[in-house]
């Protein structure tokens, strides 16, 4: 198959699915290695393409529906795992999506990361990719301050939400 096709296949395939995909994934399934599709993708983002990448994979940025409630909001904590890890549960076991994180860097500005974890399954994944990459959360650049975009289902979900991060001492107000 030629690249261009593989290409064309990969944003046909991208946008069928509401899940991200793996580049592992992606290479089984187009038998080509992992690297041929990080490339791939940087051909097709260089194209014009919006593809994000998340801690899960590949993913083609959806509406968001009109059920969905999003809110940006300031927390603080500290950069150990299981921080973390309950800032996210709490989060996603409410029924939120953690969309994205961001902090204020002195020289690069905003720095933002796709997250999108919807789920508690997401969270462990993320949290055991960051110890097996012996990886620090982007917290660690600004004494704990961050910014996440969150994602609801209604107003009332988004209030708990506020509230249990409240509760635990990490909602900046």
């Amino acid at each position: 198959m030629r690249q261009e096709e593989r290409r064309s296949r990969i944003m046909a395939f991208l946008a069928e699915v509401d899940r991200p995909v793996t580049g592992s994934a992606l290479s089984s399934m187009f038998g080509v290695t992992r690297q041929v599709i990080v490339r791939d993708v940087a051909v097709l983002r260089a194209q014009g393409e919006e593809i994000i990448a998340t801690p899960q994979g590949y993913l083609l940025p959806k509406a968001v529906p009109s059920r969905a409630h999003r809110s940006r909001v300031a927390v603080r904590h500290g950069a150990d795992r299981d921080s973390l890890a309950q800032e996210l549960n709490l989060i996603v076991d409410l029924g939120g999506t953690v969309v994205d994180v961001s902090v204020e860097h002195p020289l690069y500005g905003e720095l933002t990361a796709s997250l999108q974890l919807c789920s508690g399954q997401d969270v462990r994944r993320f949290v055991e990719k960051m110890e097996e990459l012996q990886g620090e959360p982007l917290l660690v650049l600004t004494d704990g301050y961050h910014l996440h975009t969150i994602e609801a289902p209604s107003l009332e979900v988004m209030d708990q939400i506020h509230a249990a991060l409240r509760k635990v001492g990490y909602l900046v107000e």
